[in-house]
């Protein structure tokens, strides 16, 4: 069965694996993929900004994308999400697995159940996040060398603007552990569908506030293998787990 990896900010390929664009047709319009070859013909990568980045948060069809899993045939899906972090355990170059989520965004399609035709449904979000994949990259993440923090709550904000140092505090005083963009209403959709869905967050700066200016990581030492080692995570993740688990 197929399976899917969704990333965004600093990640636009899978090192060691060849992929062909795919443009699939979806009632919310197309949506641009990536199958892998040979052995890894059951994998789509997916970049929601595009490979050159050039598609903001706040215009990304997370529609478009979802669906396009789901007449794929993809039952689970793993995503990357670059963040602020909020939470000081879990610093720059930090991994966290996400297990909720507050939305702050606003002017997005977030739902397919929008009337009419496509009927009215209000899809319980008491467990966000796949529990068998979120305890499966737990378990291996060890073997990547790899730390993740098991328990984070992922604020998700509207940009393409960064956050301000108010929002920030308030962020965390309403327990929020990193700050991203793109997160909801991806999950949220994903959940409608019946996807099997889990996210890991990996730490591009401290958020607003938290340090006189903010200081991106992108070109620090271990930055590339940090990327590489979680998509390997992903991979071998997805590897070890089945649809009829979830």
């Amino acid at each position: 069965m197929p399976v899917a990896i969704i990333a965004g900010t600093a990640i636009y390929e899978i090192p060691g694996i060849s992929l062909r664009e795919e443009i699939i047709e979806t009632p919310y319009g197309t949506a641009l993929i990536y199958r892998g070859e040979r052995e890894y013909d059951d994998l789509i990568f997916l970049a929601r900004h595009g490979i050159k980045h050039d598609t903001p948060p706040h215009k990304v069809n997370y529609r478009a994308n979802i669906k396009a899993l789901e007449i794929l045939g993809v039952k689970r899906v793993l995503a990357a999400n670059a963040v602020g972090s909020i939470n000081e355990q879990i610093p720059p170059l930090g991994l966290a697995l996400l297990t909720d989520f507050l939305d702050f965004t606003s002017n997005r399609e977030k739902t397919f159940f929008d009337g009419g035709d496509s009927g009215v449904k209000h899809v319980d979000m008491s467990i966000p996040y796949c529990p068998v994949l979120n305890k499966r990259l737990l378990e291996l993440a060890p073997s990547f060398q790899l730390d993740l923090y098991p328990n984070a709550i992922y604020v998700s904000t509207n940009g393409p603007r960064l956050e301000s140092p108010a929002e920030i505090r308030m962020f965390a005083q309403l327990g929020g552990d990193v700050v991203g963009m793109t997160g909801i209403p991806e999950a949220t959709l994903a959940k409608e569908l019946d996807l099997c869905y889990a996210a890991v967050a990996f730490s591009v700066d401290w958020a607003a506030g938290i340090e006189k200016t903010i200081q991106f990581v992108g070109a620090s030492k271990g930055f590339d293998s940090l990327k590489s080692s979680l998509l390997a995570l992903f991979i071998e993740t997805l590897k070890t787990t089945s649809d009829q688990e979830c």
